[in-house]
């Protein structure tokens, strides 16, 4: 079997609430799990979980206090995997003043995208998102679901081999919505990853082929969707949402 795409080791994050640090919060409690390629993994949870910080901590954003953090077979602190990570926000804080073309070319560059590979995806992936007739318009003139679809397109400029969705919904159409999960679906059929972070039940449970459930910073769930759904007193399945309420509610 290959490497996991990403894979958290025992991984503790202890935020520090005083300027000396002696005390603060458990933000996430000795977590360990693994993402393979080829599949859509769902991180969910209730709020205060610990899900943002599990993805600051795979994108390099923050340190783990304790564990390891692999990150396509390398540790998180090395940069050299960066560029083959896709990763679409709930919030954008795009320059409004660029254009939707310019701001691909940007996040491009940054991702070190050949010139010439730019100039031929950016007009596709502007229409994948269906912006290709708005362009060269500024940002400032988009409504929050253009520039989540535009923020869908970012993600994707650099070809990525781990897509990571932080809540893609928001702001969206059911059009929109339909969008996501196409995408994510033509990624995990192309032999991509998609690790959806999301509060959207019904999306989770279309989508996703495995779950962590993350419940106080600890694992309550780790595997298959369809195992979730399978109510362990009678064997017949049952709504995701009622699953979830059932595990926050046994969790300590």
């Amino acid at each position: 079997m290959p490497d996991p795409v990403a894979e958290f080791q025992q991984v503790s994050k202890r935020y520090a609430t005083d300027l000396l640090g002696r005390s603060g919060v458990l933000a996430v409690d000795n977590v360990s799990f693994a993402i393979q390629a080829g599949e859509i993994f769902g991180l969910l949870g209730p709020n205060r979980a610990g899900k943002t910080t599990l993805v600051k901590i795979l994108l390099s954003l923050c340190r783990p206090s304790s564990g390891q953090v692999l990150r396509l077979g390398l540790p998180v602190s090395d940069p050299r995997s960066l560029g083959r990570i896709g990763y679409m926000h709930e919030n954008q804080a795009f320059p409004r003043y660029l254009t939707a073309t310019g701001l691909l070319e940007f996040y491009g560059a940054l991702s070190f995208v050949p010139p010439e590979e730019l100039r031929r995806r950016i007009p596709r992936l502007l229409d994948r998102v269906g912006l290709a007739d708005r362009c060269r318009e500024p940002i400032a003139r988009f409504s929050k679901g253009m520039v989540q679809r535009l923020a869908l397109a970012q993600a994707l400029i650099n070809n990525p081999d781990l897509l990571v969705l932080d809540e893609p919904s928001e702001g969206l159409d059911l059009n929109g919505r339909q969008l996501v999960r196409e995408i994510a679906r033509e990624l995990r059929n192309a032999g991509k990853t998609v690790l959806l972070v999301s509060h959207v039940v019904p999306e989770a449970e279309r989508l996703c082929d495995r779950l962590a459930v993350l419940v106080a910073g600890r694992i309550a769930y780790l595997g298959p969707v369809a195992d979730l759904l399978r109510d362990p007193r009678t064997g017949n399945a049952r709504p995701m949402e009622q699953a979830l309420r059932e595990l926050y509610a046994s969790s300590p």
